[in-house]
């Protein structure tokens, strides 16, 4: 026999506003209501019963009744471990003596597309011996470093149900969590954490202090601060450990139980001996990503002091000084810091670029109604330009020729075109030729040759360097026809794209070898966008999001956020657009940014609380810096 969940919780107001009472009613306690009726059926809250937007709300497991039946004892776990109880004491009622001692519910969730069924059997003619199968259909896993991956299968797990002291208790449990998305995305929130870029050798000095996101998934309303830290300490998720390093001991934790911002949004943390005696620069370094991390949850952490075990003061860190650590800064600010901060103007790239229809390289802001030439070369007309890249530094700018075969790089706003850097192997064409540009945060400049007897990325060290072929493996006969490179330098988008499909993966930059012999690879290319049949653009959109256009399979081309470990972003819902080739947004620091797209030959563009809205009748590749 089967069963769908569905069963009881106790729902409970954080904090009870004033002058709004709470009613108990058949194990359900309801608060927050402005008003109570005095009629109509009391039904009991399920997981599709959610208040996901409001704070206040808790949901709590209800303990097993006397006598419980085995089929409504396992739906009664499955129930109690979506709840926000901290430690699972609820669910661990459920499960027999040496059950509770071993089961981690930590150890990894498992995402369905619907909560699981629940099907009962007996286990051969033992009376006391049952068998509960779960069903459904996987769609990610978040494993024990809260990393998520899309995983699309169908599931299938066996638990075991035996009596214990007359009463029937689960004794062998699934492994870890298992929950519908529905509850996943109501308990569970994206938290980016950060650690330095690995950048070998070359990049010890300017990559020293690059930061890099490293998403992950935690529970929402249990202490997400501390929570949120201890994930730090806890080091990067699998994929990103080979690229990237923390400023944190191996063994540093929190002393405090509790951590949380006080009344001017400043947060202390005292950390245990194994912090004990770092230096100034590595103690701000741990600070910067204490800062970065609990900032992706609250908006304006204004400062974060370390201290000791005993509580002395190890260094304290201000939000102005923490932004030289961001990746978009410009290498040399990031070397000239001092104590944390520097004295260079910090760079706010918040101006977009694109082709117009005299090919030249225009620009835009979000206070312009019309662009502009830019005043170099490539504006004035010496070079018919394809596709553009701008630097974050906003002085220097990568062109491709109208026929693909050829990329420049000269000044934005001044100086000589000079002779190619790069010219193609292959033969022209709009789907030959060299992709769009793209530079990272450390001045190098990255582009792909489609050559399709010889499809190569690489790479120009500074952005004049000799091209340089970086190996991309396990791409199985694909081509890359089109990336973006992130700020930090070890993580890069790709468009690859084989027979008459493209798709979207994320590949991890390593760098092995020292100075003067230093080489790279794309290594672990992962799909992002795995229900996308055919993807057309993609940008960077923040710290750990993509914007991409594409379509699934007989749909409708779509432009959402994607998050870089697969998930579907937090972030509001766009505007319907189709027709799209290309799309722009900024990963850096500008407030309100606007998103650029190419559509039917024009250009249009999305500002803040607007609606799509026509730049030019005729452009194309639009980008920001980067």
């Amino acid at each position: 026999m089967g069963a769908e969940r569905g069963r009881r919780r106790t729902v409970r107001g954080a904090r009870r506003p004033a002058g709004i009472g709470a009613l108990a009613l058949s194990g359900v306690l309801l608060a927050g209501c402005a008003s109570m009726p005095d009629s109509s059926e009391v039904t009991s809250v399920d997981s599709s019963q959610r208040a996901d937007g409001d704070s206040q709300v808790r949901v709590y497991g209800v303990a097993p009744h006397k006598g419980e039946h085995p089929l409504d004892l396992v739906n009664g776990f499955l129930e109690a471990t979506t709840s926000d109880d901290p430690e699972y004491d609820t669910a661990r009622m459920y499960l027999a003596k040496d059950a509770k001692r071993k089961w981690d519910p930590s150890a990894s969730a498992t995402v369905l597309s619907a909560p699981p069924q629940v099907d009962l059997a007996r286990t051969g003619d033992h009376k006391q011996d049952f068998t509960i199968t779960l069903t459904g259909k996987q769609v990610a896993t978040v494993d024990a470093k809260h990393a998520y991956k899309p995983d699309e299968r169908k599931y299938q797990q066996e638990i075991h149900v035996a009596q214990e002291n007359g009463e029937w208790r689960i004794d062998a449990p699934p492994s870890g969590l298992v929950l519908g998305v529905a509850d996943f995305q109501r308990i569970y929130r994206s938290v980016n954490k950060y650690y330095f870029a690995e950048l070998g050798a070359s990049g010890a000095g300017q990559g020293r202090n690059v930061l890099v996101a490293d998403p992950v998934y935690l529970r929402k309303r249990i202490d997400p601060v501390t929570s949120t830290v201890n994930a730090l300490l806890d080091g990067p998720t699998t994929w990103l450990d080979p690229v990237a390093t923390t400023a944190f001991r191996e063994g540093t934790r929190v002393v405090d139980k509790r951590l949380a911002l006080d009344d001017s949004n400043a947060l202390k943390v005292r950390l245990n001996d194994r912090a004990a005696g770092t230096s100034q620069e590595q103690c701000l370094r741990m600070a910067a990503q204490i800062l970065f991390t609990v900032q992706d949850q609250s908006a304006k952490v204004s400062q974060v002091a370390l201290q000791r075990e005993s509580g002395s003061q190890m260094c304290v860190l201000q939000r102005d000084q923490a932004r030289w650590y961001a990746p978009d800064q410009k290498p040399e600010q990031r070397d000239g810091q001092k104590d944390g901060h520097a004295d260079q103007k910090e760079i706010r790239p918040d101006r977009q670029y694109f082709v117009d229809a005299q090919h030249r390289l225009v620009g835009l802001t979000d206070g312009e109604n019309g662009p502009r030439r830019v005043g170099g070369p490539f504006g004035d007309g010496a070079v018919q330009l394809r596709s553009v890249a701008v630097d974050r530094a906003q002085e220097r700018a990568a062109g491709v020729t109208a026929n693909g075969q050829a990329l420049y790089v000269a000044g934005l706003e001044s100086g000589a075109l000079g002779e190619p850097r790069l010219t193609a192997k292959g033969g022209g064409g709009t789907k030959a030729g060299l992709t769009a540009p793209s530079w990272d945060g450390l001045g190098d400049l990255w582009v792909a040759d489609q050559d399709p007897d010889k499809p190569r990325l690489l790479r120009l060290a500074g952005g004049t360097g000799a091209p340089e072929e970086i190996q991309v493996p396990r791409l199985d006969g694909a081509h890359i026809s089109g990336l973006r490179v992130a700020a930090d330098g070890v993580r890069i988008a790709l468009l690859v794209t084989k027979g008459d499909r493209t798709t979207l993966k994320l590949g991890r930059v390593e760098r092995h070898g020292g100075v003067g012999r230093m080489t790279l690879s794309v290594q672990e290319l992962r799909p992002i966008a795995p229900k996308l049949e055919q993807v057309d653009a993609v940008s960077w959109a923040g710290a750990s999001r993509l914007l991409v256009a594409g379509s699934e399979q007989g749909g409708l081309q779509q432009l959402q956020y994607i998050e870089t470990d697969g998930s579907l972003s937090n972030g509001s819902a766009l505007p319907g657009i189709t027709g799209v080739r290309g799309v722009a947004a900024t990963d850096g620091s500008a407030k309100s940014p606007a998103l650029v797209a190419e559509r039917d030959g024009g250009i249009v563009r999305l500002l803040p609380d607007t609606g799509w809205k026509l730049v030019t009748k005729e452009g194309s590749a639009p980008v920001y810096p980067g």
